[in-house]
C-alpha cells in the first residue's frame, strides 16, 4: 500500500494554504472556496493551533445564527488535530479518518505542516491502486505476458 508522500506526490500539490486564527471565518470560507478545498490548517507563528472546515462553518456559525464576517476562525476550529507523517501507509490514514469520524488529515513532518490530505484524496488513490491490481490480474489469468 502506497504512503501519504506517495499521494501528495500523484496530486502534485505542493502549496500549502492555511489561515490565521485571528482571521474571520469568511475570509476562510472564502479561501476554502478559492483554492477549492474544504478545510484549512490553521497556523499561527508556523505552528499548527487547528483546522477550521465547512463542516465547522455549517455547525458552529450558520446553524447558531452567527455572522461570518464577526466570527472569527479561532472561535469555531477544531483544537485536536489529527496528524500523520508523510511516511504513513494510505490504509492507516482511512483507518484514522473512520475511527475519529474526520474527513482532512493534516501531514506534519518534523513538526512542521508540509500538506493536508483530504478523504477523497486517499480513495482516489485505493481506487487507482485496486484498478492495477484488477488489470494485473486479468492479464495473469488470461495467460498475457
Amino acid at each position: 500500500m502506497k504512503t501519504v508522500r506517495d499521494v501528495m506526490r500523484h496530486r502534485g500539490r505542493g502549496v500549502i494554504y492555511s489561515v490565521l486564527p485571528i482571521a474571520s471565518v469568511y475570509e476562510a470560507i472564502e479561501k476554502m472556496a478559492e483554492e477549492h478545498v474544504g478545510a484549512l490548517p490553521v497556523l499561527q507563528d508556523g505552528k499548527l493551533v487547528g483546522v477550521v472546515s465547512e463542516r465547522d462553518y455549517a455547525r458552529k456559525v450558520i446553524l447558531k445564527d452567527k455572522s461570518s464576517k464577526q466570527t472569527r476562525v479561532s472561535e469555531i476550529m477544531t483544537q485536536e488535530v489529527v496528524t500523520v507523517t508523510s511516511g504513513e501507509r494510505v490504509e492507516a490514514c482511512m483507518e484514522l479518518m473512520q475511527r475519529h469520524h474526520i474527513r482532512h488529515l493534516v501531514v506534519v513532518d518534523a513538526g512542521v505542516v508540509i500538506g493536508m490530505l483530504s478523504l477523497r484524496d486517499l480513495l482516489t488513490e485505493v481506487m487507482a491502486e485496486q484498478a492495477s491490481l484488477i488489470d494485473q490480474l486479468e492479464h495473469y489469468i488470461r495467460g498475457d505476458q
